[in-house]
């Protein structure tokens, strides 16, 4: 195709952080490209939280549903129609991306094609309509976030695997759902079909579920889980697969074998930067290939930033948002904003969620930071006997000399929005009696804070 002028920001991915500051360039009046080569609106809008979440929420009514009798309440029985479930998924996410696409009419350039590098500045699209264009730019970002990871496992790839985008596609309910992975997607997704109806197995190949959080918040996980009726195999390794016409079956190194009729690989994920031809950039990576990055989002090459989950770090949709703010203040308004010390909230969209932000307890105990522990299950929160919702548990870490919140896990009902509330008095460094004595409304889950800090007493 023929030559176009350079641009003045060249954006690689359409995500949660290149959308936003491709907005915020042009409104500017600069001249902006972006190249995507799949769906606009990055992971969260076609394969992440938007999807996800909205299936959850399906599977919660029919959880809901099948506890009825326990509110005094009678129903039929409960069944789940998955092609409603993934058509009432499948409108929400057209309509968030097309409100995502409507930024392409309003004078930001779309490529829809695979970008590699040619020079530092230099980039070549190889668009998916046919042919290439050649683009160049003083400014670019990568933005190409991850994909899952496919375990090296014999025979895995003589079938017809799921991963997270796959599995909301379905149009038939598994009969026995395979996971291999217990981290947050393979959680949130077992606990979902599990509600829809279908038998549910979790194979974890360490001792542990989210092994990155405190062994008090996963061991009570664990057992929510197996309460809800799904299998979790801890210390468990798949060592092959095999498929019949009508089944699969995998074995594990304990001599296990498993047969079920699907499989879902939940088992990480790993950055999109394989066509991207970084070394014609000088672009440096780490040895998994997520693209490093200074606190200013940088690269090791001057004028090229990586921002969202291809850089590493906290893969999180409110992260890749941050890393725009972080870019628009110091590209386009001589900011100097850095990503040292910025919070890292997020939840697990189980039930009950899991909210976490700050400091956990195994951090603390590594880097010797003295602490005191509030702690009390929400069987104690009068909101939560009330609705029926006691399952989990409050924790909060604390300084002992400045009362200080240093760090919070809440698992159980409303546990994004009780973390986000402590996030808030940490920003505003409200020590914690303030909380305890604090006058909240009755009978809200806020109000468990009046519990939770008195327990310090």
């Amino acid at each position: 195709m023929p030559p176009v002028p350079p641009y003045d920001l060249i954006i690689i991915g359409s995500g949660q952080a290149g959308n936003p500051l491709a907005d915020a360039f042009h409104a500017a009046g600069k001249r902006v490209a972006l190249i995507e080569r799949a769906d606009v609106g990055g992971t969260c809008v076609n394969t992440g939280c938007t999807p996800t979440k909205t299936m959850v929420a399906s599977a919660e009514v029919a959880s809901l549903a099948n506890r009825a009798a326990e509110y005094g309440i009678h129903t039929a029985a409960v069944s789940a129609d998955l092609k409603a479930v993934v058509a009432r998924k499948q409108a929400i996410v057209d309509t968030s991306r097309h409100n995502n696409e409507k930024r392409f009419t309003q004078g930001i350039d779309l490529y829809r094609g695979t970008a590699a590098f040619t020079a530092p500045k230099a980039i070549t699209v190889a668009l998916n309509a046919g042919g290439t264009q050649a683009l160049t730019a003083d400014l670019l970002v990568i933005d190409t976030g991850l994909s899952s990871t496919t375990p090296r496992i014999p025979g895995i790839d003589t079938i017809p695997y799921l991963d997270n985008a796959s599995i909301m596609q379905l149009d038939q309910l598994p009969a026995h759902l395979l996971i291999l992975g217990g981290g947050y997607i393979g959680l949130e997704f077992a606990q979902m079909f599990r509600r829809f109806g279908s038998q549910v197995t979790v194979i974890q190949d360490s001792p542990r579920i989210l092994p990155h959080e405190d062994p008090d918040i996963t061991e009570a996980i664990t057992q929510i889980l197996r309460d809800d009726g799904i299998t979790i195999l801890l210390d468990t390794k798949a060592t092959a697969i095999a498929a019949t016409p009508t089944s699969l079956t995998l074995t594990c190194d304990n001599h296990q074998t498993l047969t079920a009729t699907h499989l879902l690989v939940a088992a990480g994920r790993h950055p999109n930067t394989q066509a991207l031809n970084l070394p014609a950039a000088g672009i440096a990576t780490d040895p998994k290939g997520f693209i490093q990055v200074d606190d200013r989002l940088q690269t090791s090459v001057p004028g090229i930033y990586a921002t969202g989950d291809v850089k590493g770090g906290p893969a999180f949709t409110h992260i890749a948002y941050d890393d725009y703010r972080i870019l628009k203040a110091n590209l386009l308004e001589g900011g100097s904003r850095t990503t040292t010390g910025r919070p890292v909230p997020y939840c697990v969209f189980i039930d009950p969620e899991l909210g976490r932000i700050g400091l956990s307890e195994t951090e603390a105990h590594k880097a010797n930071i003295p602490y005191e522990l509030a702690k009390i299950p929400m069987s104690r929160v009068a909101r939560a006997t009330e609705t029926g919702q006691t399952r989990g548990f409050l924790k909060a870490l604390v300084d002992p000399a400045t009362h200080q919140i240093l760090g919070a896990a809440i698992l159980g009902a409303q546990g994004g929005e009780i973390m986000a509330m402590l996030q808030i008095a940490m920003m505003g460094r409200i020590p914690y009696p303030d909380l305890r004595d604090a006058i909240f409304a009755h009978p809200t889950y806020a109000e468990s804070l009046n519990s939770l800090f008195t327990s310090l007493d």
